[in-house]
């Protein structure tokens, strides 16, 4: 059994019909605007070229280097303690995979027996090195400072410093256990 149809009402406060306008509106209309012009097209203007996001990251990469504090740091870091840091916009989930040892390490450095100095070079050109050849993370072993006497955690701090101040590392964190624990940071470089 079908349902005869009903046909359907306007809705509500709208009118049935559009109104149609009088000839004087339509004459008043048309006076009104006879004086009006079309606009000219603006010119097209070309999107500036792509630069290669390399070059730039390399560039920015060696100014960076170069405004990295001095070789010499104070130890201002324990040796047990854990090191964290991360530039805004790094996502709580991409820390924690650090943190955890989840991203696989493409390079490792490792700084034992250096002095600041050299120590620093070594960051230098590995960070570059790392770079250019599109690695993600890295470890970087500094040591805890245990056989620096009163001196402290001399590289673990230098590390600590320079890598806040350098432009391509976006986050690190003290490695796990398995992996030199306090004694070395997981970095996470710009993609």
């Amino acid at each position: 059994m079908t349902k005869p149809r009903t046909p359907k009402r306007p809705a509500a406060g709208k009118p049935s019909e559009v109104p149609v306008a009088s000839d004087a509106d339509a004459l008043a209309f048309r006076a009104a605007v006879s004086d009006v012009r079309p606009l000219r097209a603006s010119p097209r203007v070309a999107p500036p070229a792509r630069v290669h996001r390399r070059r730039i990251t390399a560039r920015a990469a060696t100014e960076a280097e170069i405004d990295l504090p001095g070789p010499l740091v104070a130890a201002d870091v324990l040796p047990e303690e854990t090191l964290s840091f991360h530039r805004p916009g790094v996502r709580d989930q991409m820390l924690r995979r650090l943190r955890r040892g989840l991203l696989p390490i493409e390079a490792e450095l490792d700084l034992h027996g250096h002095n600041q100095a050299r120590a620093r070079e070594l960051l230098a050109e590995f960070l570059g090195l790392a770079r250019s050849r599109g690695h993600r993370c890295l470890r970087i072993i500094h040591g805890k400072g245990m056989r620096s006497g009163s001196r402290g955690a001399v590289l673990k701090s230098a590390v600590n410093t320079w890598l806040r101040h350098h432009y391509d590392v976006l986050a690190f964190t003290s490695a796990k256990g398995i992996d030199g624990g306090t004694g070395a940071v997981y970095v996470l470089l710009r993609a």
